[in-house]
């Protein structure tokens, strides 16, 4: 689009709108010569926009009517060609300063919905993002995460915390997975978050684990805690006790979850950096009879001291391959059957329990089987806590 030169005889046929917001801008003399009034839709600087308010309003409305929401911001997107004139324009007049058409079109919608809902805009952190496109009449919406707290124990062994995509498929569904596109039927994330989804109306979520068990471990105690972040909900209050009752009833010999309130990401970002100790109760057998006294030594010489673990075999395919100082508090024999010994032990965050027992062929240094001089078996291992949080 040409710029149009000072000198030129050019008369502007503006509304009153835009006539308002640049009265004061230039002289008096300039609007007499240079502006004459004009009906909204012929006016050269928005181009009829403010006169479609209500139309903007109404959509809008239907728009978000099914969502929840405790504030909101809008945001507009304007016609290359308006915002182009509003730039030529100012450069004619020699505008430094004057509202935008964005600036007050974003300004009376805001009034007109606030009014409307009796919800406030927030500028900084709102709930919903509505952002309309005057070219097309189209409104998008940006909905924000609605995080949930709470901690699951895992009652049944063999499931896993989150999905698993089949490693054939990666998901999309084959005969190797049965057509589920899963490795296995279902995980704890899936428990929980099927009957979240439902109340949410949410389309999608992510679950955030403080850490993670192995498929084959058991999650007791006072559970381990997540938060359950679900996208784009359409509810945002939902009844937490009636859920917490519905999942720990349906699924009660699987798992049971407590303590569910709402969150927020900074949460999440805590939980998922922080290093919780853990308490354990490993189950393992021993080839070869067992020295009652010579476990105790073993067990009172792990207590308080540092172990260090070369990347155990097992994950080697998935971690990078290191060695890790981690600090074992302690270890005492909870019970001690022929060849068969059940320990207690609480350790630092990502011990890795199954090695401290077996050795890994001595990449877990010092470690149970070594001590005792005959190789280790673990049988079962169980969370026992989830300490510090």
């Amino acid at each position: 689009m040409a710029i149009i030169q000072k000198n030129t005889n050019k008369i502007f046929q503006l509304c009153d709108k835009c006539i308002n917001r640049i009265e004061n801008k230039i002289s008096e003399k300039e609007i007499k010569d240079k502006i004459i009034r004009s009906r909204p839709d012929k006016c050269w600087l928005c181009e009829g926009i403010y006169n479609d308010i209500s139309k903007y309003q109404n959509f809008i409305e239907k728009t978000i009517k099914e969502y929840e929401f405790d504030s909101f911001l809008l945001g507009t997107k304007i016609d290359e060609d308006i915002l182009e004139k509003e730039k030529i324009f100012s450069e004619y007049f020699d505008i430094k300063e004057m509202d935008s058409i964005k600036y007050i079109l974003n300004h009376d919608l805001g009034l007109k919905l606030e009014k409307k809902t009796g919800i406030n805009v927030n500028f900084n952190d709102p709930t919903i993002m509505i952002i309309l496109d005057t070219c097309f009449d189209h409104i998008s919406l940006q909905i924000k995460s609605l995080y949930i707290y709470g901690r699951y124990k895992k009652l049944k062994r063999n499931i896993p915390q989150t999905r698993w995509d089949c490693r054939i498929c990666r998901g999309i569904g084959c005969k190797k997975c049965d057509y589920t596109g899963k490795t296995y039927q279902s995980s704890i994330e899936e428990i929980i978050s099927k009957i979240f989804l439902k109340e949410t109306k949410a389309p999608d979520e992510s679950f955030h684990g403080a850490g993670r068990e192995d498929i084959d471990v058991l999650m007791l105690g006072n559970g381990r805690p997540f938060i359950i972040e679900l996208k784009n909900p359409k509810k945002r209050k939902v009844d937490l006790k009636k859920i917490e009752k519905n999942v720990n009833e349906r699924y009660s010999n699987i798992i049971k979850i407590s303590n569910l309130k709402y969150s927020n990401k900074k949460e999440v970002i805590r939980i998922k950096n922080s290093s919780f100790r853990k308490k354990y109760r490993v189950k393992f057998s021993c080839k070869g009879p067992i020295n009652i006294e010579k476990l105790k030594k073993v067990c009172q010489s792990l207590g308080d001291t540092v172990i260090k673990q070369k990347t155990p075999t097992r994950v080697a395919h998935r971690r990078a391959d290191m060695i890790r100082e981690k600090h074992i508090y302690s270890c005492e024999i909870h019970r001690l059957e022929d060849t068969i010994i059940i320990l207690d032990l609480e350790t630092e965050s990502g011990t890795y329990i199954k090695e401290l027992i077996s050795g890994d062929d001595n990449r877990t240094m010092p470690n149970i089987s070594s001590l005792i001089g005959a190789p280790c078996q673990v049988e079962s291992l169980d969370v026992l806590e989830i300490k510090g949080e």
